[in-house]
């Protein structure tokens, strides 16, 4: 028993002098793969959120004081100009048109009479067997009767008119709404009974409003130089639907106010798209993505390399000394995989692209350029 006790001490005695002269293994660093920020020409893109409008909306409304008698539509189908929508009772309306033609009728008879009067005084007039008086009374009666004409021709033109707004036309072509009113229902035309909507569809409207800082700082960037904006009708525009697809049809601006809300202090900017698959309906949400010219000498980073929270975007960088530091950023758009830093870096900066998980904020990281090949894996320690 003796001999085991002196021999386990002599042991730790041993294991002991061996550990005093020697340091903990330290970690290795982190291996970090970084980019040196560097300026160039990146697009100068803005995310606006933005409402389709058609380009022509057309209220469809009662001209007559009618019954609707039938419905010429479909719903949400397309129509051309002058279609039939809805027919509204015609009686009422041709009887007033008959009525205005015989009036018409009769004035034109009483005018016959009265130029066959004066064509049998003027050569009477002229051997004295007519007076003078005579004749100008005749001559007023055929002035009179041509008047009456004039006014009957106008009634029976109203007339017609009127009968034909018993049939309610498409006023423009585009898609035509639902019915708003239904067979048998009184519409007036002194209370201008709403029937339906005709909307034209091709091309579209999609309305942004930007804040009037925001432009007022593009222009400020454009008159620097800093910033090449090219003229409003060749800005193009890209679409980002509700369901977050990318509607594919490039649109281009064709207006921009100039006057600014005093309620949101923006600015109205409009973009127009043919629209040819009619996927865009008015008052539909989009967001859009105008490329508003080319900042000359930007920056922009991987998306990859960019930390998202609630609270703000930050890039990581490697300081001088090999020190990973947490950097806040401005983003831009988005755009070809790289998002576009408005502030928080500077050319020369080392962004770390991958591997910024591993790189505690003060922690001295061992950074490879994106550039080069990555690093050899450490070989195994002797004796494992």
């Amino acid at each position: 028993m003796r001999i085991l006790i002196a021999g386990v001490s002599a042991a730790a005695t041993v294991l002991a002098g061996c550990g005093s002269g020697a340091e903990a293994p330290q970690p290795p660093l982190p291996v970090v793969i970084t980019m040196t920020v560097a300026g160039r020409d990146v697009p100068n893109i803005i995310e606006l959120p933005g409402r389709i409008e058609a380009v022509r909306t057309a209220e469809v409304r009662a001209r007559v004081d009618g019954i609707v008698q039938r419905l010429l539509f479909e719903a949400g189908s397309d129509v051309a100009e002058g279609a039939p929508l809805f027919q509204i009772d015609p009686r009422e309306k041709r009887a007033a048109l008959q009525q205005a033609q015989a009036v018409l009728q009769r004035l034109q008879a009483g005018r016959t009479n009265a130029a066959a009067i004066v064509a049998r005084y003027s050569p009477l007039v002229e051997r004295k067997a007519v007076s003078a008086q005579e004749y100008d009374a005749a001559l007023s009666q055929l002035r009179q009767a041509d008047a009456n004409i004039a006014e009957a021709e106008a009634a029976v033109a109203q007339a017609q008119l009127q009968l034909s707004y018993t049939t309610v036309r498409a006023p423009i072509t585009g898609r035509v709404d639902r019915a708003r009113v239904s067979e048998g229902a009184l519409v007036s035309a002194a209370g201008a009974t709403l029937m339906t909507h005709v909307d034209q569809l091709a091309p579209v409207y999609a309305t942004f409003a930007q804040s009037s800082s925001s432009l007022a700082d593009m222009m400020d960037q454009a008159r620097s130089g800093a910033l090449d904006i090219p003229a409003l009708e060749r800005i193009e525009v890209h679409l980002v639907l509700e369901n977050g697809r990318d509607y594919g049809e490039v649109g281009h601006l064709d207006f921009a106010g100039l006057s600014v809300d005093p309620s949101t202090g923006s600015q109205t900017i409009r973009a127009q798209f043919a629209n040819r698959g009619r996927t865009l309906l008015p008052g539909q949400f989009v967001r859009g993505r105008v490329l508003a010219g080319t900042l000359l000498n930007g920056i922009s980073v991987p998306q990859r390399a960019v930390q998202l929270t609630d609270e703000e975007a930050s890039v990581t960088v490697v300081g001088e000394d090999d020190t990973a530091q947490n950097r806040p950023v401005q983003l831009g758009a988005l755009a070809d995989g790289q998002w576009i830093i408005h502030s928080g870096l500077k050319p020369g900066d080392r962004v770390i692209v991958e591997g910024w998980q591993k790189a505690r904020p003060g922690q001295k990281v061992q950074a490879q350029d994106a550039a080069a090949p990555p690093p050899a894996p450490p070989s195994a320690s002797p004796g494992r």
